[in-house]
């Protein structure tokens, strides 16, 4: 079998994105015990688009799916050519999404409500681990300054040193998903 075959077979057996039912709202809970919700699914989605065959990214990266690369996991399911189903795409991004969810839980250290987590986790999805490590956004996350790591979201809509109105949108959404726990785009 093939690693997508594989990786097909095992989202089939679990459920790995969830809503945290034992929230208890304004408390925010550990981001150890997050999955990403629908909320963090469909925010993905409407920004990473569904592309059924691999193409090279604006940052030259071949890309398939909803914003799958596999650069994350050096697993070798994206190269030229390469063609997928719409459920292929959605066991893909099912896997990345536990992946930055993981990373995400691991780097932030104080309590989070899931649509704070949700923002975060699309936040890294697209910037990278690595961007998300650095930023001042999860300095001042993790100093407890919720406000100040809002604000943070709108730093980051540059390419190439360009502001570019794809990401001002997407940051847009995320911080307002961060904020307010309502999944709103913006024009």
């Amino acid at each position: 079998m093939t690693f997508l075959s594989n990786l097909l077979q095992l989202w089939a057996s679990r459920r790995v994105v969830k809503q945290d039912s034992d929230a208890t709202p304004g408390i925010g809970h550990s981001p150890s015990r997050m999955t990403p919700s629908k909320l963090c699914i469909d925010l993905v989605k409407h920004f990473e688009g569904l592309y059924l065959k691999a193409y090279l990214c604006p940052a030259r990266i071949w890309t398939i799916g909803y914003g799958h690369t596999g650069l994350m996991h050096n697993d070798g399911t994206v190269y030229a050519g390469r063609k997928i189903d719409e459920g292929q795409a959605e066991a893909l991004l099912r896997y990345d999404l536990e992946k930055f969810s993981g990373r995400v839980a691991k780097l932030v250290a104080v309590p989070l409500e899931q649509h704070q987590f949700d923002a975060l986790v699309s936040f890294a999805f697209n910037v990278g681990e690595g961007a998300l490590v650095r930023s001042t956004l999860l300095k001042k996350l993790n100093g407890y300054n919720y406000a100040g790591a809002a604000e943070e979201f709108m730093k980051w809509n540059k390419g190439g040193g360009k502001v570019l109105a794809g990401l001002t949108r997407r940051r847009k959404a995320e911080r307002h998903l961060f904020e307010t726990g309502e999944l709103k785009f913006f024009a």
